[in-house]
């Protein structure tokens, strides 16, 4: 549910005739350790005691992997019903939690620091190792989400886990971003951060799925105004996803739509050129050429949740929709040329 777009030229002089008195960003970092992080029932406690709502689809029959789902910008857990219900009848124990600032967290709509949300994902995973040892583990991050696992899984405290899955990706950073949006987003953080946007008039299509994008819009979890300070923290995080994919190395699967309009193809292009070499084995990149941004939940989603299952228990092995396919020949091409 990507908004920055929004950041416009028309939105950049609305700022400058508006803007008087300079402001900073909201963010509600934290980094207090007042006690253990811990998992109660249907909720994640922090250490620094937030409480972090927490779905889980458990397997009827024995748990063969594990997955943990971490959701997309202004979405919250609830994104991977669905695909967790599919992942359950073949042995995927799959867990997803609210992230703050989103749903109905105590901070609901605003930007608690990219250190923040990749200190929760890592100490979320550790805390999953430990009440599940043995059994492989993968993380799942949708948009943001995956953002946050790029840096979880490139920072000193990585967990050590069996692999990622990122769909479609927040990479959209600074680099990529045409001038206006860079110059309305800078002005727009510091003269008027509270200020909420929505991405009506936009014409963006994130999926096909039509009744899914009603029930999106009619879901009260599911933020529809956004402040521009959270849209400012939010490109700072895709800035550093952005450079981290130089140094991922942990095994992962790229899943990306090429109808996705929330975050442009070029930038992807940029994240899979940018890779390690030597870790380009342990990469599977899936494009769907019929899918949008919302990939997990467009109208033929299956095939998707399918290749996830598959990609779980044979990592090595081809694909079932043969999008992997499609992928390694852009990768080829992608290696011959410095042009996107």
């Amino acid at each position: 549910m990507a908004v920055n777009k929004a950041l416009n030229l028309n939105i950049f002089i609305f700022l400058l005739l508006l803007g008087g008195f300079a402001c900073t960003p909201k963010y509600e970092n934290s980094s207090k350790i007042l006690s253990r992080a811990y998992i109660h029932e249907n909720n994640f406690h922090t250490a620094d005691r937030t409480i972090l709502p927490l779905r889980t689809w458990l397997p009827k029959a024995q748990v063969k992997s594990i997955l943990i789902a971490l959701h997309g910008f202004n979405d919250y857990s609830n994104f991977f019903n669905s695909p967790g219900d599919f992942l359950r009848a073949v042995g995927v124990l799959s867990y997803a939690y609210d992230q703050r600032g989103f749903a109905s967290t105590k901070t609901r709509g605003l930007w608690a620091g990219t250190e923040t949300y990749v200190n929760d994902l890592i100490s979320f995973t550790n805390l999953i190792k430990k009440r599940h040892p043995g059994i492989p583990i993968y993380i799942l991050g949708e948009s943001m989400g995956g953002a946050v696992t790029m840096l979880a899984m490139t920072s000193k405290s990585a967990p050590k886990i069996n692999g990622i899955i990122l769909s479609a990706p927040a990479i959209w950073g600074r680099l990529t971003m045409p001038w206006y949006q860079r110059i309305a987003l800078w002005v727009g953080a510091r003269f008027l951060p509270g200020i909420r946007l929505t991405g009506k008039g936009l014409r963006i299509k994130p999926s096909d799925n039509t009744e899914m994008l009603l029930a999106l819009g009619r879901d009260p979890n599911v933020i529809k105004k956004t402040r521009i300070d959270t849209i400012h923290g939010l490109v700072n995080l895709m800035d550093k996803a952005m450079i981290s994919a130089q140094t991922l190395e942990v095994q992962t699967l790229l899943l990306y739509g090429k109808k996705d309009e929330i975050i442009p193809i070029e930038p992807t292009y940029q994240m899979i050129k940018a890779l390690p070499v030597k870790s380009r084995g342990e990469h599977s990149i899936a494009i769907y050429s019929n899918n949008y941004h919302l990939l997990l939940r467009d109208r033929h989603a299956k095939r998707i949740w399918r290749d996830i299952a598959h990609w779980i228990k044979n990592p090595q092995m081809p694909l079932p929709s043969g999008a992997d396919k499609l992928g390694e020949k852009l990768r080829l091409q992608l290696l011959k040329t410095n042009n996107l």
